[in-house]
């Protein structure tokens, strides 16, 4: 098992291993359609070309493996109420079936041998596949779950009585795609792609998906050209100099450079230039680049900035000002910048965070001192006022949050005095006969410097940023659970210097990003250039996992947010150890490889970052610890 999964990390095509076993000339019994400008095979006879041994695909492995995914795209007859795939495994021996799935008009089932040679059947209900369209499967077999998602929907679950068997013998065994070489199950409609995934579930990989009806993962390229005379739906339109093709997928190589290609779905035209294709137009809105929009001059350094709408005024943003004498400012949108609006009196304000109870609008503030202050939005006097000051340590970062009707804030206490690090930390429930907050439940942490709040399904959660017991930045995170009406521990994850944690989802996907801010250790010299990593939930061994590293410096903070369709990210780096200019830098999801780097903005000593959309477009704001200023940025779009 070690070395299989050793040797097929990548998913496993089953459909390109018979139709790429001799491509000077045609399989025997397949025939290659197109359906809907979507090309698949149908299978026109049974034949042996439409089988392989197991050794071919499993190598150097008897066993198949226990976690795994199946992808499937197809598209049913027309004429057949009641029709079968199987995708199956047969001993050569006695000719026994080892595995295989079954489909029928609503009906997908998925059976094995399991223990004692007894036949297991998983069967889901409720899939209508056979409505003539074009269909995408994910079948997932975990470790104590089997899920089914049709076309990037919610996923179908069971939860059988017996796990799939760890000890599975494919030695000797066939793989059968369609049927098992007799007409009687002939799969009557078009496969377009039939994969393997070993040990991962493999719906994050193709969902979301733009057309999840033919969400991609491994499609042969025999499949991915589509014909030149055609139909409506796949077409050519020729001028002297160039073509332009019409469809829904097209490869581009060498022999395509300089093609046009037309995706209706999307609404885009494409150029080849020789090895992917280029976005001519399309509809979607996308990045384009980043423009600076506005530069504001403030009374002093800044820590943090918070944007926030206050009803009958609009867009507004608090800036936690390092001055004693200056205060904090609360800016107001004139539909071209922000303006100066109010200003609050602080002691070293460390950051601001914005709620809601009911109809109030409440900020607090967070400073260098023994207390911090929660701020009333007056309708009357059109202002924040405070209404209750709360005990607390350098406070470095407040998270409101509502579970269950009950309104909650949570304090992260930094240290008392310069030395005792090791502190609790407060979980404040809003009392509606005092109209204030009350202490609800203490946790110790480690110099905390953020909290991040997040629901998963029912489960709510509430990860610490842990950055330093006194003695080193390398300390445990931790990640809570609320249970009996508290938090607990859910699990513990090594940071460095946490300075922030950011939560999103991309599709079904949930994701943690931390801000790894620099590695110390006793009397050695800091490392400010280090990794900061984003952590995956795996649902079946519910834990977060390691998904991705980025290296950055002393970062402070991340942001997420999406633009149409695409996903992003962005770190505010803050010192590399010789300088706090840097450039803190833009990310964009890439799916299979993640966030890579898209756009490089010059700060100074980058202390936050926030997204905010107004008036139709979409902007950017970052403050800055080491100069009086913050900056907005505009995202221009196509």
């Amino acid at each position: 098992r070690s070395s299989l999964l050793k040797s097929y990390s990548l998913p496993l095509d089953l459909l390109s291993l018979v139709l790429e076993k001799n491509p000077s000339k045609p399989v025997p019994g397949v025939q290659i359609r197109q359906d809907g400008g979507v090309r698949g095979v149908q299978l026109s006879s049974p034949d042996s070309s439409m089988s392989f041994p197991a050794s071919e695909l499993l190598a150097n492995c008897d066993l198949f493996p226990k976690i795994f995914s199946i992808v499937l795209t197809l598209k049913f007859s027309k004429v057949a109420p009641k029709v079968r795939i199987y995708v199956r495994q047969r001993k050569a021996t006695h000719g026994r079936v080892a595995l295989g799935l079954k489909f029928s008009r609503k009906r997908l089932k998925f059976f094995f041998k399991g223990q004692g040679e007894v036949t297991e059947h998983w069967v889901f209900r409720g899939t209508p596949l056979a409505d003539t369209q074009w269909h995408t499967l994910v079948l997932v077999a975990g470790r104590h779950h089997v899920r089914l998602t049709v076309d990037c929907d919610p996923p179908l679950e069971i939860v059988p009585p017996r796990p799939f068997p760890s000890d599975l013998n494919v030695q000797g065994s066939r793989f059968h795609i369609g049927s098992r070489g007799r007409w009687k199950g002939l799969f009557s409609g078009l496969i377009r792609q039939l994969v393997l995934v070993p040990d991962a579930d493999a719906t994050h990989h193709i969902c979301p998906s733009s057309h999840p009806r033919l969400a991609a993962l491994s499609v042969p390229p025999v499949l991915l050209d589509m014909p030149h005379q055609g139909s409506e739906d796949d077409r050519h339109l020729s001028s002297p100099d160039q073509q332009v093709s019409v469809g829904l997928e097209r490869s581009c190589s060498d022999s395509q450079q300089g093609q046009l290609w037309f995706n209706p779905l999307r609404k885009g035209l494409y150029i080849c230039d020789g090895a992917m294709w280029i976005t001519v137009l399309e509809d979607h809105k996308r990045l384009d680049y980043v423009l600076e929009h506005q530069v504001i001059s403030t009374s002093s350094e800044t820590h943090d900035v918070e944007v926030f709408i206050v009803p009958g005024m609009g867009l507004m943003a608090a800036m936690a000002h390092q001055s004693t004498v200056s205060g904090s400012a609360v800016y107001r949108w004139n539909h071209t910048g922000f303006q100066l609006y109010q200003n609050i009196s602080t002691q070293g304000a460390l950051a601001w965070r914005h709620f809601t109870l009911g109809k109030k609008v409440l900020l607090s503030t967070e400073s260098e001192g023994d207390f911090s202050v929660v701020y009333k939005w007056s309708r009357r006097r059109k202002k924040f006022v405070a209404v209750q000051t709360l005990k607390t340590y350098c406070a470095r970062d407040w998270e409101a949050f509502t579970i269950t009707n009950q309104h909650y804030l949570a304090v992260a206490n930094h240290r008392k005095g310069n030395n005792n690090h090791t502190i609790d930390s407060v979980i404040y429930k809003w009392n509606r006969l005092t109209k204030s907050f009350g202490v609800h439940q203490m946790l110790q942490t480690s110099g905390a410097y953020d909290w991040e709040f997040f629901t998963v399904g029912p489960y709510d959660f509430l990860v610490v940023a842990n950055a330093f017991d006194g003695v080193t930045t390398s300390v445990d995170s931790v990640i809570y659970v609320w249970v009996n009406a508290s938090f607990q521990e859910f699990q513990r994850i090594k940071t460095f210097c946490a300075t922030d944690w950011e939560m999103f989802q991309i599709g079904s996907r949930v994701f943690l990003v931390v801000a790894n801010g620099h590695r110390l250790h006793g009397n050695k010299p800091s490392q400010y250039t280090i990794n900061s990593t984003i952590y995956e939930l795996d649902m079946g061994a519910q834990l977060f996992v390691r998904f991705q590293d980025i290296v950055t410096h002393s970062a402070v903070d991340w942001e997420f947010f999406s633009l149409g369709e695409e996903y992003f990210l962005v770190v505010a780096n803050s010192f590399n150890g010789e300088s706090y200019s840097l450039n803190s830098i833009l990310y964009r999801w890439q799916g299979y490889e993640g966030f890579v780097p898209i756009h490089w903005l010059p700060t100074i000593g980058c202390s936050d970052w926030e997204y905010f959309t107004t008036g139709g477009e979409s902007y950017l704001i970052y403050s800055s610890a080491k100069a009086p200023l913050s900056k907005v940025f505009k995202l221009k779009t196509y």
